[in-house]
């Protein structure tokens, strides 16, 4: 179980916010921390302390310069995501980006785009390419949410997707839509049938507050996941130890 840290951009700074609550517009987003520090200290201190497969996620316009930033810092050491298309993929790639995140290009209209995914995967390559799921239960079943987490897809998260999918993509990102941001534990339910479900290397992101959530986490998922940690550490205006996570999840692979 590998601790994958997050630079998330927003408005051109590193931030924590409540991913429900981003707009097109950035009305009314609600912030959890937005640091004095740019994207490359961030990247500078996950280099140094060796973590790799870290995600920098471009909430909306006015990052691309931090996250080239970020990625120049640490090259190879972080996937880039938000606004990746099969136009600018090549080219995060060639800023040092070791893989590309996609979503919504993928998720149109409330459906799986065979034909984008298609020709991103023949852009890149499978094996630099990380799809990110966002998943909300609707009736006792998980469905990829898209358009800021407000609709629905038709694509139900289960086991035959999912194991398809992975044909189609080297990692997996997994965003627990219903606690993101909001430091209320992680989404037990889904990790559960995650950790049975996955096939490839995937990292859960989504409530994660405290050393006990980690605990539960790796207990749960037996080394078929790994983890992202973003509002609750010290180092985003939380109270949870950066460095002690880094210590647990480093003893945990």
């Amino acid at each position: 179980m590998k601790f994958r840290p997050c630079i998330d951009l927003h408005q051109g700074k590193v931030k924590q916010i409540v991913g429900e609550t981003l707009s097109a517009a950035n009305h009314d987003v609600v912030e959890n921390f937005v640091s004095e520090y740019d994207s490359a200290h961030y990247a500078s201190m996950f280099q140094q302390d060796q973590l790799r497969g870290g995600h920098v996620i471009m909430l909306g316009g006015g990052n691309e310069e931090a996250a080239k930033q970020a990625l120049g810092t640490y090259p190879g050491g972080l996937q880039i995501g938000g606004g990746i298309t099969v136009d600018n993929a090549v080219s995060y790639l060639e800023q040092g980006a070791s893989h590309v995140i996609v979503t919504s290009y993928i998720f149109r209209d409330g459906e799986l785009d065979m034909h984008n995914l298609r020709r991103i995967v023949e852009a890149v390559g499978k094996e630099k390419l990380v799809i990110d799921l966002s998943c909300k239960a609707k009736d006792g079943v998980w469905y990829v949410v898209t358009n800021q987490w407000k609709t629905f897809s038709s694509f139900e998260v289960n086991q035959a997707n999912i194991r398809e999918l992975a044909s189609y993509c080297d990692e997996f990102l997994v965003h627990a839509v219903d606690v993101e941001g909001k430091r209320t534990g992680i989404h037990e339910s889904l990790v559960r049938h995650l950790a049975d479900w996955v096939t490839i290397p995937t990292t859960y992101a989504g409530g994660a507050r405290s050393m006990e959530d980690l605990e539960l986490f790796r207990s749960i998922v037996h080394g078929n996941m790994d983890i992202t940690v973003g509002s609750a550490l010290d180092i985003f205006g939380g109270s949870l130890s950066y460095k002690d996570v880094v210590a647990y999840c480093g003893q945990a692979e």
